[in-house]
Order: C-alpha cells, then sequence, then structure tokens
C-alpha cells in the first residue's frame, strides 16, 4: 500500500504506485483537469515532476495547477519548447541549444544562416498555435549520456550534444517530445500541448552561444506565456504603457540626457537632467545631515594590493576596470566600502565613537558587458549614495531598524508606496567564518521583523563578504526595481585593518554596515522618470513654471513675474517668443512643466496671473504672492 500525505494533512492510500496524474484524479476531476504537475516533498528538499511520474513510495504530494508560480513556470517553459517545435518545422535547418523561463516569459536560442524577420516571428507564432490546437501529448524519456550525444549529432544538432557532452560521463539525462520534436531537458513539462494557450512572441535579439562574445553569435526569441487571456493582455498593455514610459525617450524628449557611443555606457547629462540629479543629491545629503552621517570623499583609483586583500580581485575582477602607472597596477573602484576603511583606520577610534556613520556620493565603474547595459538604468560609470556604519555587532538590530523606517520615509517622498523586502543569504563563493555569517543573516531577518516587515529569503545571492536585504520598489504599472540594500559585513574591516579601542583598551575590528538607500543615482532617476511618466512631481521637475505671455504689451511683465518666483528659489522662466498662446501651452503642455502661469491684459492690470497646473487643469486667476505660496507649499510637501 502506498500512502500520499497532501498538503492539507489528508491522506490517500493507493493499493499499487500511482503516478502524480492518478493522485489528481483520485482527489477530484476538477483538480486533474487543471493538474499540470506535482511537487514531491517540502521546503528546500521538495522537487517538480511530471504528471506521469510514478510514485513508488510513501511520500507528500501537492498537485501543481497554472495558479501557482511554479504552474506558471511550466507553462511558460514549454512554451519555449513548443517555440522550438515551430521554428524546427517551419526552418528544418536551424539548430536549437538553449531556451530557459525569464521574468515574464521565455526565450530560445537558434543558429540560422540568415537572421529572423518580423515575418519570420508572425509565422512562427501561428504554427505554434496550430501545434499546440494538435493537443500531442508531451512525453519524458530517459537516455545514457553518450547515447543522447549520438542521437542529437544524428539530428544535425550539433549545438545540443555540445551542450549534453559536458554531462559527466555514465550519467542520464532526459529528453521530452511532442510530435516531431524532442528535446533536452530535466523537466517537468505540461501533459500535453494543448495547455498551451495565451502566449505571444515579442522580439527577436542577437546573443552569443554561452555566453561568450568569443563564440558564435545566435539569434534568440523572445516569448511571453500566461495562463488566462486577461493576464496576456494586461501584461501586453503593461508593456505597451511601459514603452510610453521609456526613460531613454521621455530623456530625449525633455532634454534630460544622452548616451554616446565615444564613451559607452557613459551619462551626458544636459541642464534639464542635471537639475533632476541635483535635486535627488541634495535631498540625499539632507539624508545624510539629519541622520548622524559625515560625509566624505575617496579616490576613484586604488592600487590592486587592497582589492586583493579586501577580497574583490578574486571575486570580482572581471567586472573591474585595471590600469597600469610605473609598473603599478590599479583598479577603478567598483564601490566605496575599502576606501572607507581607510578613512577610518585615520587617527585612534574608541568604542565611544561608534556606530560611526559615513556617506558619500562616490562614483563607480563596472565593467558591465555592452548587451547588459540599457539607457541610464545600466551603466559603467554610476555615482551611489554610498553609506557605511561602522558598529559594534551589539548595535547591529538598531542600527537596520533604524535605517528601515528612514529607506521607507525616503522612499514615500520620492512617490513609493509599495517595498518589498528579501533578505539574501550566503553565496557558495564566499570569505569568512560560517558562524559570523549565521550572525549576519540573523541579525537582518530580526532587524525586518522588529520592523514589522514581511520578507522572503533568497539563498546564496548575498554578496561574497556578507548577506544583505534587499529593498525593491514596486512601481506605478507593477514593475520592481532592487535599489536599496543594507549588507551585514564581519570580513572587509579586518581585511583592511580597521580597529578601534575597546572598553577594555584592547585592540578589536568593528562591524560595517554597507548600505544604499537610491543606490546608483543614475538609475534611480531612470526609475524616477518611468515612474511618473516624465511628468516629476513639483521638487524635481527641472522647469517647476513658465510664465507666457498672450502678447509683446505683457511681455515686460512677464518677465517681471518669472524674476519674482526666481528669487524665491522656484525654477521659473519667462516664454518671450512671439508665438501663438495656443503654441506656448502645448509645447510647455509638453514638457511636462508643472505650471504655466498666463498673463494678457487682464493679469497686467490686476498684477495677477491665470494658472494652468499640468493636466490642463485650470486653476483661475491668482496673485503672484498667492500662487508663490501654493507653489512652496506643494515643494515642501513633496506633492
Amino acid at each position: 500500500m502506498i500512502t500520499i500525505t497532501l498538503p492539507d494533512g489528508s491522506q490517500r492510500e493507493f493499493e499499487q504506485a500511482p503516478t502524480v496524474g492518478d493522485v489528481a484524479a483520485a482527489i477530484g476531476p476538477g483538480l486533474a483537469k487543471a493538474a499540470l504537475a506535482g511537487r514531491i516533498g517540502r521546503g528546500a528538499t521538495a522537487r517538480l515532476v511530471d504528471l506521469s511520474h510514478r510514485l513508488s513510495a510513501d511520500t507528500t504530494l501537492a498537485i501543481v495547477t497554472e495558479k501557482d508560480a511554479d504552474g506558471l513556470e511550466i507553462l511558460r517553459h514549454s512554451t519555449a519548447h513548443l517555440l522550438a517545435y515551430a521554428v524546427k518545422e517551419l526552418f528544418p535547418d536551424a539548430q536549437v541549444t538553449i531556451g530557459p523561463v525569464i521574468d515574464n516569459g521565455f526565450y530560445y536560442d537558434f543558429a540560422y544562416q540568415r537572421p529572423f524577420t518580423p515575418e519570420d516571428l508572425a509565422a512562427i507564432e501561428q504554427r505554434m498555435a496550430e501545434l499546440a490546437v494538435k493537443n500531442e501529448p508531451v512525453v519524458r524519456r530517459v537516455l545514457p549520456r553518450d547515447e543522447a550525444v549520438a542521437y542529437f549529432k544524428s539530428l544535425g544538432e550539433h549545438y545540443k550534444a555540445e551542450i549534453i557532452s559536458s554531462i559527466p560521463a555514465g550519467e542520464e539525462v532526459s529528453l521530452y517530445r511532442e510530435g516531431g520534436f524532442e528535446d533536452l531537458c530535466r523537466g517537468p513539462h505540461v501533459p500535453s500541448t494543448g495547455r498551451l494557450k495565451h502566449f505571444k512572441l515579442m522580439k527577436v535579439a542577437g546573443a552569443y552561444w554561452r555566453g561568450d562574445q568569443n563564440n558564435e553569435q545566435l539569434q534568440r526569441i523572445y516569448g511571453t506565456a500566461w495562463a488566462t487571456k486577461d493576464e496576456l493582455q494586461a501584461y501586453l498593455r503593461m508593456l505597451e504603457e511601459a514603452e510610453r514610459r521609456d526613460h531613454r525617450r521621455l530623456g530625449r524628449e525633455l532634454d534630460l540626457f544622452h548616451m554616446d557611443e565615444h564613451s559607452p555606457g557613459l551619462v551626458f547629462w544636459h541642464p534639464n537632467g542635471w537639475i533632476i540629479w541635483q535635486q535627488v543629491e541634495q535631498y540625499m545629503r539632507a539624508v545624510y545631515r539629519d541622520n548622524g552621517y559625515q560625509e566624505v570623499r575617496g579616490p576613484q583609483i586604488l592600487d590592486k594590493s587592497l582589492w586583493e586583500k579586501t577580497g574583490h580581485w578574486d571575486n570580482y575582477r572581471e567586472n573591474m576596470f585595471v590600469t597600469e602607472s610605473e609598473k603599478r597596477e590599479y583598479a577603478l573602484k567598483p564601490m566605496n566600502c575599502p576606501g572607507h576603511v581607510l578613512i577610518f583606520k585615520q587617527g585612534i577610534k574608541s568604542y565611544r565613537d561608534l556606530p560611526l556613520r559615513y556617506g558619500e556620493f562616490g562614483a563607480c565603474h563596472r565593467n558591465e558587458p555592452s548587451g547588459a547595459m540599457h539607457g541610464i538604468m545600466r551603466v559603467r560609470g554610476f555615482t551611489q549614495d554610498d553609506g557605511h556604519i561602522f558598529c559594534l555587532e551589539d548595535h547591529i538590530l538598531d542600527e537596520c531598524v533604524a535605517y528601515t523606517a528612514l529607506l521607507q520615509k525616503v522612499y514615500a517622498d520620492f512617490g513609493f508606496d509599495q517595498i518589498i523586502y528579501k533578505v539574501a543569504t550566503r553565496p557558495d563563493k564566499r570569505v569568512g567564518a560560517d558562524a559570523l555569517w549565521d550572525k549576519s543573516e540573523q541579525a537582518l531577518m530580526e532587524s525586518l521583523r522588529r520592523s514589522g516587515c514581511e520578507f522572503t529569503v533568497s539563498p546564496g545571492e548575498g554578496a561574497f563578504y556578507g548577506p544583505k536585504i534587499e529593498y525593491t520598489l514596486k512601481d506605478a504599472i507593477g514593475r520592481e526595481w532592487q535599489c536599496g540594500t543594507m549588507q551585514v559585513d564581519f570580513n572587509t574591516a579586518e581585511r583592511l585593518g580597521g580597529e578601534y579601542v575597546t572598553e577594555t583598551s584592547g585592540r578589536a575590528h568593528p562591524v560595517m554596515l554597507h548600505r544604499a538607500i537610491v543606490g546608483s543615482l543614475e538609475r534611480f532617476i531612470g526609475i524616477l522618470i518611468e515612474q511618473h511618466a516624465g511628468a516629476l512631481p513639483l521638487w524635481l521637475a527641472p522647469q517647476q513654471a513658465v510664465v507666457a505671455p498672450i502678447a509683446q504689451a505683457q511681455a515686460e511683465y512677464a518677465a517681471d513675474v518669472a524674476k519674482r518666483l526666481q528669487k524665491q528659489g522656484v525654477r521659473a522662466r519667462a516664454d518671450l517668443r512671439g508665438d501663438k498662446i495656443g503654441y506656448k501651452i502645448r509645447e510647455h503642455s509638453m514638457l511636462k512643466v508643472p505650471y504655466i502661469l498666463v498673463v494678457g491684459d487682464r493679469e497686467l492690470a490686476s498684477g495677477t496671473v491665470s494658472v494652468r497646473a499640468r493636466g490642463n487643469v485650470d486653476l483661475g486667476a491668482m496673485s503672484v504672492e498667492a500662487f508663490s505660496q501654493k507653489i512652496a507649499d506643494d515643494i515642501a510637501r513633496k506633492v
């Protein structure tokens, strides 16, 4: 007798070893129809299996449907196989390589002698739909490694054969067949292609075999797949909205910044964009000042020996820009923490001086691959609102709790009210003793509990020198952006000889808390632009008000109003061009100026302005003093 324990604690008994599908059918016909796969076991040891998987011993089992996160991933992975199936039917000479699931979809890389066209993409999607309707069963089989290599070579699939050849000799691999197409995969997959209904191919891009630019270039077809038609349509609408909000397009239209081939991955800020930068930086500078941070500044280039001591040379070398002078090797700093330890080491520090908080708007450089760069969101040169807190172990909880509260306020001021909290734990490649990692991870988790924050754990995703809390923003259209971090580090200060005098006159190494709130200012400004679709809050807007006369007779008065506002700190200017007032209003509305002040003969005579708020909202006429007070209140309240 085989006993299967279900998630609610109930049990089902079977005289013979059932399949996962048999268990679903025994529970009820509705679940049998909805089932996609099964999850055997619980927690970290749980594993996903096909409905055809046979349960030969007592176990725990959860039936996976399209409503589960695992179920959606299975749908997407199976749709990637359907894509490859369709490509092979339409383009038999194409070779398939790899096709993983990614956020919101999947991709598959192909080797083919010519570029796929938009017409090809439409034909492939149509063929996928036809294959899905056939509802062909998806069948798993297992082959020894060498037999699988020979099989794919016989099909002319040399990339697949190369992948399998990298698996240790003597092992077995699983293959999945649907109709006339068979692919290498661990699985699980949907039981038949008819379960794949709501998908769309998005684009074709270039990719390198195994991600190495020295290898052959392939073609990567991206797609998305969802459990329901409504979810697919909602996602496509979100993409349309994301395109409307794209910071690269808005950066051009609003004259904020540009990128140039003469300096790939670095930003040229225009006057309007630099105003936004300064508002963010000065705001964060006030945050430093009001929360006990001392602002510091470190050099851009540091000797190789320092990066060797910190572990960056062994663990991060491929991401660093390296230079040489007088037979000494240097690196442009990819982060600011080692420099802050060198500042901490100057002079004698006592336990009474701790916690000691340093903050820096530190310019960093990282050698990002060209294919990974994306506008100002991911660049090679960026500035962080970087801070480091040197403290005692007893300080960690209080500092982390206070930091989370501070970060929440900052994000709210910038217009973000949804934050996702994750704790990233020790990676395989790391420095320091496990006992210290235990302390660090537990301190971060407890700090979030004390802050009343629900969080998830991301195993293995911490930095090599310590675990971290990742603070992720959810924007106006539901996208997630990881920005803030708090990392506990017992290692770096010790490696660089940072010490303080203890209460008993001994010497000890401080704990180092690495923290950033907005992270890269470049990236955060890109997020802000997209969050607000370019219509930045008044306090951040490059131009807060434009005064536009109806005719030249009011030009002098318009200029005077603009000067009065400027003296009060408002970013205002007068548009004295001879164009018609309707044209001026449309132009400044397109530039998303928060307030347009129209002045004609009536306003000139009464000493007033007619105020139009962004969004074509007519606020009527008011005195210059009343408008000045209104805009001052709006700026102060960060509205």
